[in-house]
């Protein structure tokens, strides 16, 4: 064998048609460490110049390589960490993506034998393959390619055989990898490629025989990612002023139809709006989408292997810590809606019993409880995939806290004071508003409805239906008037018809009377894995659709049947469907208040401004658009 070593640059030494049997250089690299500490670096220099030589290598010069690899792999007992600093940093600094199999195996079993004879070599080993876990940026192209694929696939399954080795013959390795992953993992600004690569890899730790040991670590760190990256999205991101395009006039169901066609549809919608076109070009919000659907789809492959609830509990205890407490999250919360979606018996019944169980225990802060029932209702409203009786056994749970809320507080209103009782009671209208005529069309459940001391609540002397958000109140007082639920005296109302002092005061900085956690998702890879279990608002039939459509013929004589027109009285709902109230059911004034109150958008505010002349916006909040939860100034 020969190699021509030139490094000069680097201070090694220049030597042509150095020849060794393969005995004869495993003779001469012992020889080499141990001349070094007597003075004599003439052949451990050669030895470094040999590994130093990572260009297109030649098939002598890739059997030397091996061969001084398999060597050094026969002498680690000789290596010193001192003497032969230069040595460890070229090999530590070898990347696996630049070599073929028979130098990766070989530089393999070198890693292994280091980790395996001294404890200082373990960190260095370990963080020697994490960094093997992504190729150099020069090679990131080639990753879209098949050659790229099958290289990448070489590499990554010698590193996870080589951590999982380490792991065998150091116990204490796999508690050290937990640390350098989550240190070497890419932050949010790093290339795309980079993270989604990396992330793979913490999949494959979670899923491997360390994942007893390591598993929990991974996914913990991966929610934690999705967080950041979610965090770093604005609301002034996905907010647009009205341009008069009428974005959502339209089903959050269509937006996979190309942006231009639906933004000439025409129509206005005053003020500011959620959209997806406005995130169109957000390179954080691509690596979000991208992220979210691997780990997705990483779910799936759980799910196929049996092991969808374990990796659940470790995703629940996550979304506790972490998600649940961040009052921006927009997007990363859907990892758990999906999580749900895939075992509805389980996940789906285990996520809300926890979410209730987090609201009615009086250990946890305030804002925390009220963000817990955010969550609940949101998901009861939106999971398509949950049955109607379970949802009603939910709602008694919810409405048996308020119930014994009001048995103990006798004070009046006081959004400060009973905040965590006002987001029990939106809660429970919220969830009405979208399951009342699934529950009344099912003679059981119905009769639990009506069983429900939910009027009793709405009429505490605390007042939460002047409290708790307007457009919320407005729909759910329309619906339960037309299944008969309750009635509501005449009551005292303000001309505000999209938010009120009272519920912004409730809601507090965090505007928690506004965060409805899982409104349609806007990223568009994403939504492809949520949309089959969600339900949009143009999905829920209402108790008052029936009356609705009952009445249309009356309305053509609308004088000769009695019935007079008012401003509002009847209402347009974009679908071809009118709205008339009969002057015998309920009084001008009532009826006022519950047409006023539909949007579930704040008002301009010193706070944050969405606009101005919603008067006519008096649908349900999904039908118009999700709800919004600025940043707090």
């Amino acid at each position: 064998m020969g190699v021509e070593l030139a490094n000069e640059r680097a201070g090694f030494l220049e030597m042509e048609d150095v020849n060794f049997t393969d005995n004869e250089l495993v003779y001469h690299v012992r020889t080499a460490l141990k001349s070094v500490s007597l003075g004599d670096s003439e052949s451990y220099d050669e030895l470094i110049g040999v590994m130093h030589h990572r260009e297109r290598l030649s098939p002598d010069e890739v059997a030397l390589l091996v061969t001084c690899l398999k060597a050094l792999s026969g002498t680690v007992s000789c290596i010193d960490v001192v003497h032969h600093e230069s040595l460890l940093s070229s090999i530590f600094g070898m990347s696996m993506w630049n070599y073929g199999p028979e130098v990766m195996d070989a530089l393999v079993d070198l890693i292994i034998s280091l980790a395996a004879s001294s404890g200082k070599y373990v960190d260095s080993c370990l963080d020697m393959l994490i960094r093997n876990f992504v190729p150099p940026y020069s090679y990131l192209a080639l990753l879209k390619q098949p050659r790229g694929l099958s290289r990448k696939d070489q590499v990554l399954s010698r590193v996870h055989s080589a951590l999982e080795s380490i792991g065998h013959l150091v116990p204490l390795a796999p508690m050290r990898l937990l640390s350098l992953v989550v240190q070497r993992m890419p932050r949010q600004y790093d290339n795309e490629a980079v993270i989604m690569t990396y992330v793979e890899n913490m999949f494959k730790l979670e899923s491997g025989s360390m994942g007893q040991l390591v598993g929990s670590t991974m996914l913990t760190a991966v929610v934690d990612r999705l967080l950041d990256l979610d965090l770093e999205i604005g609301w002034e991101d996905i907010l647009q002023e009205d341009s008069s395009k009428g974005i959502f006039e339209m089903e959050l169901e269509d937006l996979e139809e190309d942006e231009e066609d639906w933004n000439d549809e025409g129509g206005e919608l005053p003020g500011k709006h959620l959209s997806r076109s406005s995130l169109r070009g957000n390179i954080i919000a691509e690596k979000l989408d991208s992220l979210l659907v691997l780990t997705f789809e990483y779910l799936e492959s759980c799910q196929g292997r049996g092991r969808l609830l374990e990796v659940f509990e470790t995703l629940l205890h996550s979304f506790r810590i972490t998600v649940l407490n961040a009052y921006k999250s927009k997007f990363s919360q859907f990892v758990m809606f999906y999580a749900c979606t895939l075992d509805p018996e389980n996940c789906g019944v285990r996520f809300a019993r926890m979410l209730l169980d987090i609201f009615v225990c009086h250990d946890h802060p305030p804002n925390t409880r009220m963000s817990a029932v955010a969550y609940l209702a949101s998901y009861l409203s939106r999971g398509k995939f949950l049955s109607t009786s379970y949802i009603t056994t939910m709602l008694k749970r919810l409405v048996d806290w308020c119930l014994d809320y009001c048995k103990v507080q006798d004070e009046d209103v006081n959004p400060l004071a009973h905040r965590v009782f006002y987001a029990g009671c939106q809660a429970i209208m919220y969830v009405l508003c979208f399951r009342m005529w699934s529950m009344m069309s099912i003679p059981r459940l119905k009769s639990q409805l009506f069983l429900m001391p939910i009027e009793t609540i709405l009429k505490h002397k605390s007042d939460p239906l002047k409290v708790c958000l307007p457009s919320v109140v407005g729909e759910f007082l329309k619906q339960a008037r037309a299944a008969r639920l309750f009635t509501v005296s005449k009551t005292s109302i303000s001309d505000d018809i999209l938010e009120t002092e009272l519920s912004r005061a409730f809601g507090g900085l965090e505007r928690l009377d506004t965060f409805f956690p899982f409104d349609p998702c806007l990223l568009k890879k994403s939504d492809r894995f949520v949309r089959p279990n969600f339900i949009f608002w143009s999905m829920v039939k209402t108790t008052y659709d029936d009356d609705e459509d009952e009445d249309e013929d009356a309305e053509g004589s609308s004088d000769e049947d009695g019935e007079e027109s008012v401003d509002g009285a009847v209402e347009n709902r974009g679908d071809g469907m009118a709205t008339s109230f009969d002057e015998r059911d309920i009084d001008m004034e009532e009826f006022d208040y519950a047409l006023n109150k539909m949007s579930i958008t704040p008002k301009q505010s010193s706070m944050y401004r969405f606009g101005s002349g919603l008067d006519e916006l008096v649908r349900m909040p999904s039908r118009i658009r999700p709800s919004t939860s600025p940043e707090s100034l």
